[in-house]
């Protein structure tokens, strides 16, 4: 059967030009039908969850970065290249999978282990550990502030015998670890490199990762201790010391993660972040490090939201952002100082107690937006978080979801499978475009921690997360299963969920009383007095207060004890009496 040529097109001879001029035409002539012969939409507006005006078609005159030329070699490139819209790696998951970290940590070492242990031999390929807040807050299990808190959102971790259990069993050498942990991340990593010690673990062998940003705790979450300006200087040290001891470390997550669970939307998500990150930037150069002797190391940290397009756009505009930031702001020269390696965790602010099974579809929406986003590495909540801590039957679901992703779904095979699209280069250029207006409008205020100080991005976060809440509650945004598609009171059995050790709490009172009394007092309260002393002292390279924290736990201080020694320098933030 044979077929008759195509005819020659009535356009194929226009110049450039004129072919975006026919299509603006043929564009109105579409729209002119659709006003005469369309009914009533759903909606009469289509926004974005940012509020990002989603366009009725698009086409290459809304992403004009998607057209060959100067601009779509500066804007958009090629997989590896700057400023890595398209991602960091050439291959990028043609040659190696996002690591599958899975966020675990509850009650005591031991537990936490055991679950760790499970994780891997079901296929994780890192770990990621969840602090208890008293450990977050430098608080030990016996201090009247931690009553009532041990062991509950994290593991509990006081002492170097706490690690110890926490690791037992782990090659350290082969695996990387995230810590989530801020106010006290020098401690924990101290802890953690006196555990490779004892093994004989070389440290240029350990990999992993420790939160250490304490400005998004101003901004969202509240896990802080010290007034901002001591805490900089901690995580400059912080910086400093990694350089030299642990340079396969990443000494920052710059976390947009927690920001977003506040109430952000999109743009804010990225422009406090990268502000985050400029502050931390900042404060490196003043210490005197040089920026491509740390950048390389910077690593951050973003929610994976429930609006698909707008979330793979966030990625891709978070990047160029950062690069063009680092070169042109920062003076950076090193290309792995303009990349912007990030973890994503999905969205636990958008689990729901009611039909928890939905939250499987969340989740994997919210993966599959990370994936093609171009993550280095993954975390998906568990179905039933927000009714507890996920049980080991609900997180192996949440690492199968990974698994089917990488492995039976298709996208890893593709590098960047939505760069070209109009309507995603469209939203990174507007993403990208705003964040930017923000950054600009916090170095008006002299920078991040003075806006953090004056208040203005946990003003703008608030502001979000209220409308967001009107939105939902004027049923103009649905949310199955809480404001539309509503169960009968007990159509469901509730999920069979996680229990934690009610006798936890006392356990851990006697372990870290017990530590106290086997050890050589007078050798703790050396090692703690001069960390003290070292925190009076102004930062230089001879006075790294890192090198004390570490001298302290091998002297086996307490976490708690630890940043007391500190505290009576420092003091504590009030962030609520601003």
């Amino acid at each position: 059967m044979s077929v008759d040529p195509p005819g020659r097109s009535a356009h194929e001879d226009l110049p450039a030009d004129s072919y975006q001029e026919v299509l603006r035409q043929r564009l109105a002539a579409l729209r002119e039908r659709v006003a005469r012969r369309q009914g009533p939409l759903r909606r009469a507006c289509f926004q974005t969850d940012a509020g990002l005006q989603i366009r009725d078609v698009y086409t290459p005159l809304d992403a004009p970065a998607s057209q060959l030329g100067q601009r779509h070699l500066d804007e958009i490139g090629l997989p590896g290249e700057p400023p890595f819209t398209r991602g960091i790696q050439p291959t990028m998951y043609r040659g190696r999978l996002w690591t599958m970290r899975q966020y675990a940590g509850f009650g005591s070492a031991a537990e936490s282990n055991a679950r760790y242990r499970f994780l891997l031999e079901q296929g994780q390929t890192g770990l990621s550990v969840a602090f208890d807040l008293p450990t977050q807050m430098g608080r030990d299990p016996d201090h009247e502030m931690s009553r009532g808190e041990v062991g509950r959102v994290g593991v509990s971790i006081a002492t170097l015998d706490d690690m110890e259990e926490l690791l037992a069993g782990l090659p350290l050498e082969r695996i990387t670890t995230s810590m989530t942990i801020n106010a006290t991340a020098a401690t924990l990593l101290c802890l953690y490199i006196a555990v490779a010690d004892r093994r004989g673990v070389p440290r240029r062998m350990l990999g992993g990762t420790i939160q250490n940003d304490i400005l998004k705790e101003y901004i969202a979450r509240g896990t802080y201790i010290y007034p901002p300006r001591p805490s900089l200087r901690l995580i400059t040290d912080t910086f400093a010391f990694c350089r030299e001891e642990v340079p396969g470390w990443n000494m920052i997550s710059i976390s947009g993660y927690h920001i977003r669970e506040a109430g952000s939307d999109a743009v804010q998500e990225v422009a406090f972040t990268l502000a985050n990150g400029i502050a931390y930037v900042e404060a490196a150069l003043a210490a005197g490090l040089p920026v491509d002797s740390f950048a390389p190391r910077l690593s951050f940290f973003f929610n994976a939201h429930n609006n698909l397009l707008e979330e793979v756009a966030k990625f891709r505009a978070a990047r160029r952002l950062w690069a063009k930031i680092m070169r042109d702001r920062f003076g950076a020269r090193d290309e792995r100082s303009l990349m912007l390696r990030f973890h994503a965790q999905t969205a636990g602010s958008m689990l729901t107690a009611q039909q928890p099974l939905c939250n499987l579809v969340r989740t994997t929406v919210q993966a599959l937006a990370a994936v093609l986003g171009g993550c280095q590495s993954l975390h998906v909540n568990a179905y039933d978080e927000a009714l507890a801590l996920p049980t080991e039957a609900s997180a192996l679901l949440a690492l199968r979801t990974q698994q089917i992703l990488a492995h039976e779904s298709g996208v890893a095979d593709f590098v960047d499978a939505l760069g070209g699209s109009y309507a995603v280069e469209a939203m990174t250029d507007e993403i990208e475009r705003e964040a930017a207006a923000y950054i600009a409008r916090i170095d008006e205020m002299g920078g991040m921690v003075a806006a953090i100080e004056q208040r203005y991005p946990q003003s703008e976060i608030e502001r979000r997360a209220y409308e967001y809440q009107c939105s939902v509650e004027r049923r103009e945004r649905i949310v199955v299963g809480v404001n539309e598609f509503r169960e009968e009171s007990g159509a469901a059995s509730p999920p069979r969920l996680h229990h934690l050790d009610p006798h936890l709490e006392a356990t851990r009172v006697q372990q870290v009383r017990a530590f106290r009394a086997g050890r050589d007092a007078a050798r703790t309260h050396a090692a703690l007095s001069a960390l003290t002393e070292a925190a009076r002292r102004p930062p230089s390279g001879d006075n790294n207060l890192v090198v004390y924290i570490l001298h302290a736990v091998n002297a086996r201080a307490t976490v708690g004890e630890i940043a007391d020694a500190m505290r009576v320098v420092f003091g504590e933030y009030d962030n609520f009496s601003r």
